[in-house]
């Protein structure tokens, strides 16, 4: 009688539920029931805090039943598992007692991961977020930290946004106050003065849509006249508390922004306990402040803010570890683009900071964010489409 040959062992890569798709479907599993399976044998790891002694001890007893890794100390817990080893804690008719309140939070967590947002809705329609937005960045101001006065007249402005269009750009966003470390504040009437008349160009161009980046309630009132379709607010609408309602009044979408003082202080403030934990913490006061104003959530984008009150060491942390803030469910959008941080990796100066703008991009993508905000429209687009290549079935 012949020996058996030896069992065939095969790595599978586990940082993406694909491999394990592409696996099943090889096998002759259907495509859905293949991705399914896959995404709940994905390992996650979530931070549990605000628990009591009891609850600690209820984790502990769960995890020991369950096969899932849990840490506690006090107030806090750490649990380790692949995705259908934590839904039972989302179900309230099958959670251990003394869990119960585990299971709202939780629930929304494993929703949101199973089904992330798919379309980003805005002012007269909305964008498919299953590829790589571009957000072509329009400043029309005069210090600007990248590009300061080049586009500061109303033709250099409608140029420039033809170009990014050109170059893969879905959305333009228009700027006329410079949020750079120690930028001075603009007047209101000078700041619509800026960007009013040359959304209304674009929007008339068929350029749109388009996005205003302001803080300011007044500013964006003007901006959404003019045809603008998305407010983006750098102080994640902690600034003037009217800018939510104007958002809602006027069916727009908005991007939260995370960032700490004013331009002019932020750099005095970049100190965290953890920064992704941190900021997805922030980004979600700023995003119930959007809802509280009135903001459907599909209409709501957050940014973890590169750049803002954080150091370079913070920065590239916070790409790595986006996975926790894309975790908050709502669609993630990053400008990395010629920022310190990037420069402080490659030693090149702030004009010639697009191939790594381009690479961080990627990064940012594989991490779960899908809106780039970018002054170079060509390269990101090319480092976006390798990266998407490798996130798409086959």
């Amino acid at each position: 009688m012949s020996a058996r040959p030896a069992v065939k062992v095969t790595a599978l890569a586990a940082h993406t539920p694909e491999a394990v798709r592409a696996a099943l479907a090889a096998r002759g599993w259907d495509a859905q029931p293949a991705w399914f399976a896959a995404t709940g044998m994905q390992a996650l790891v979530v931070l549990l805090e605000d628990v009591t002694e009891a609850e600690r001890e209820g984790l502990v007893r769960w995890g020991a039943k369950a096969g899932a890794d849990v840490l506690t100390g006090e107030g806090w817990a750490l649990v380790g598992a692949p995705a259908s080893r934590l839904a039972p804690l989302a179900r309230p008719d099958r959670l251990p007692p003394g869990l119960e309140r585990l299971a709202p939070d939780l629930g929304r967590f494993l929703a949101g991961y199973a089904d992330p947002p798919r379309r980003w809705v805005l002012g007269g329609g909305g964008l498919s977020l299953d590829h790589p937005v571009l957000i072509g960045i329009v400043n029309v101001t005069p210090d600007s930290f990248s590009d300061g006065g080049r586009f500061a007249t109303l033709d250099r402005a409608v140029a420039q946004a033809e170009r990014l269009v050109a170059d893969g750009c879905e959305l333009l966003d228009v700027g006329g106050e410079s949020t750079r470390p120690g930028a001075a504040p603009v007047p209101v009437e000078e700041e619509i003065g800026r960007v009013a008349p040359v959304i209304e160009q674009l929007v008339r161009r068929g350029l749109g849509p388009v996005s205003v980046d302001t803080r300011k309630a007044a500013v964006a009132r003007a901006a959404l006249a003019a045809g603008a379709a998305v407010v983006n607010d750098v102080s994640g609408l902690a600034f003037d508390p009217e800018l939510a309602r104007v958002v809602a009044e006027g069916g727009a979408g908005v991007i939260v922004m995370h960032m700490r003082g004013t331009p002019d202080t932020m750099d005095s403030l970049a100190v965290y306990r953890q920064v992704a934990a941190d900021v997805a913490a922030e980004l979600g006061a700023a995003a119930g402040r959007a809802e509280a104003g009135g903001v459907p959530p599909e209409r709501i984008v957050v940014d973890p803010g590169f750049g803002f009150a954080k150091t370079p060491e913070q920065n590239f942390r916070l790409l790595d570890e986006l996975a926790t803030v894309v975790a908050l469910g709502y669609p993630v959008a990053v400008g990395p683009s010629r920022k310190r941080f990037l420069g402080a990796a490659t030693g090149r100066p702030v004009e010639d900071r697009d191939r790594a703008t381009a690479v961080a991009c990627a990064l940012a993508w594989e991490r779960g964010a899908r809106l780039f905000r970018v002054h170079d429209a060509a390269l990101a687009r090319e480092a976006l489409r390798v990266a998407g290549a490798t996130t798409s079935p086959n």
